[in-house]
């Protein structure tokens, strides 16, 4: 069964068309790479997919649930039980921990499962800096922290937008290692959203989107 499946989207601004006739699956387990130039709509598709936008036609079906059936309240409880993001600017709570950003997702469920939180910092090496603060770690870090906080909760389905876009080479490279070894061992599916060549090789399928729509790369 698909974690996403999504049917015949298409978008608009005015009489601008972002995107049309865009089919997706994702299983779980795999890592798709969505490759496309700068403004070629990549991050709006991935908020469309995540039900943070609004598709002008089509279907979007995300952990068993019909986006369009549901209203903000249930979208967002969704969001919060089914997905995790990564993010190219890390998006960590600066006056919070290491350990208390990764266990944000848990405690938006209701949830404190300190185990938890210590199984995710040590499959990301990161256990030694569990009460660090986010200004004392280095970019690729502040990466992996985003990684653990983005599977802590156990997503069907992982959004990773650019998350190698502000890192040198090789810790783009440890990163891209590290979330295809969490994701693949957690089960989750995980959409990769990169202008990079170089990050798309860690993917199991590569797509790339224009304005026709999304095709195999």
């Amino acid at each position: 069964m698909s974690v996403l499946s999504a049917h015949d989207l298409s978008k608009s601004y005015g009489d601008v068309a972002v995107f049309s006739g865009v089919n997706i699956e994702l299983a779980p387990g795999e890592i798709v790479a969505l490759l496309g130039e700068s403004g070629s709509g990549k991050s709006t598709l991935l908020n469309c997919l995540a039900g943070l936008d609004e598709a002008d036609a089509g279907r979007i079906t995300l952990a068993g649930e019909d986006l369009r059936t549901l209203d903000d309240e249930a979208r967002s409880a969704l969001r919060r039980r089914a997905l995790g993001f990564v993010f190219q600017a890390f998006h960590l709570l600066p006056h919070l921990s290491v350990a208390d950003n990764v266990a944000l997702p848990l405690r938006l469920l209701g949830q404190r499962d300190d185990g938890r939180v210590a199984q995710m910092l040590a499959a990301v090496n990161l256990a030694a800096l569990a009460s660090r603060m986010p200004r004392q770690l280095s970019g690729g870090q502040l990466q992996r922290v985003a990684i653990a906080r983005a599977l802590v909760h156990r997503p069907q389905l992982v959004l990773a937008d650019e998350p190698t876009g502000n890192l040198d080479a090789r810790h783009a490279a440890e990163v891209l290692a590290l979330l295809r070894q969490c994701t693949h061992e957690a089960g989750a599916a995980c959409l990769l959203v990169t202008h990079s060549e170089r990050a798309a090789e860690a993917a199991d399928r590569r797509l790339r989107l224009d304005a026709s729509g999304l095709h195999s790369a």
